[in-house]
């Protein structure tokens, strides 16, 4: 039955990055669903599978991005509702440290990851209602959703920054800081905080 579901979720999220829309991939609506109902390995290996498969179908020049972050997305979302906190933080943490010890972490404007920090704030938070969202409370299913999230976006967008920034793929697309800057960071930001907004209401 893992099995079964795990596909079905796989060829859904594959499905969801073919249509064009505003952001980066619609299959980020997808992504909690996908940490909720299978899990950390299987959420993981569908959304793996599916951003492949979908980017298989339709390349693209940043493909890279979204094979990484989809599933690492699901992976630190599912760990928060297994509590399983110390993990996600340490996934979290970890890329966040590495982007504020690379030199343009400290130059880019701080404006732009205020939701990552955000995010960071509330990894404890989310573990301790993230079993909420299997709650009969629509009270509690309600908090529990809009914290997990917004944290599972919060690490889509963190992953996507520790790609482009400290494991250096704008040095390999060939981008100046004002390039990384102008062109790409802070126009991605403003999208982002959008995104945000719209996973969590949705």
């Amino acid at each position: 039955m893992r099995v079964g579901a795990t596909a079905a979720f796989a060829a859904f999220h594959a499905a969801l990055f073919l249509p064009e829309g505003p952001w980066r991939s619609w299959a980020i609506y997808l992504t909690p669903i996908e940490a909720v109902i299978l899990g950390p390995r299987a959420g993981f290996t569908a959304a793996l599978i599916g951003s492949l498969l979908g980017r298989l179908v339709k390349p693209g020049f940043f493909w890279m991005f979204g094979i990484v972050a989809e599933p690492l997305s699901v992976l630190v979302c599912a760990l928060l509702i297994k509590q399983r906190w110390k993990v996600a933080l340490a996934i979290y943490g970890g890329m966040l440290s590495a982007y504020f010890l690379h030199p343009y972490g400290r130059m880019l404007p701080l404006w732009t990851i205020l939701d990552l920090l955000a995010g960071l704030a509330l990894i404890f938070p989310a573990s301790h209602v993230g079993s909420w969202v299997l709650s009969d409370d629509l009270a509690k299913v309600s908090v529990s959703t809009v914290l997990l999230a917004f944290t599972c976006t919060a690490t889509d967008s963190l992953t996507r920054v520790f790609l482009l920034v400290p494991a250096g793929l704008h040095a390999f697309f060939g981008w100046s800081f004002e390039t990384l800057c102008y062109a790409v960071f802070i126009p991605g930001a403003i999208a982002s905080y959008i995104e945000d907004l719209t996973v969590v209401i949705v």
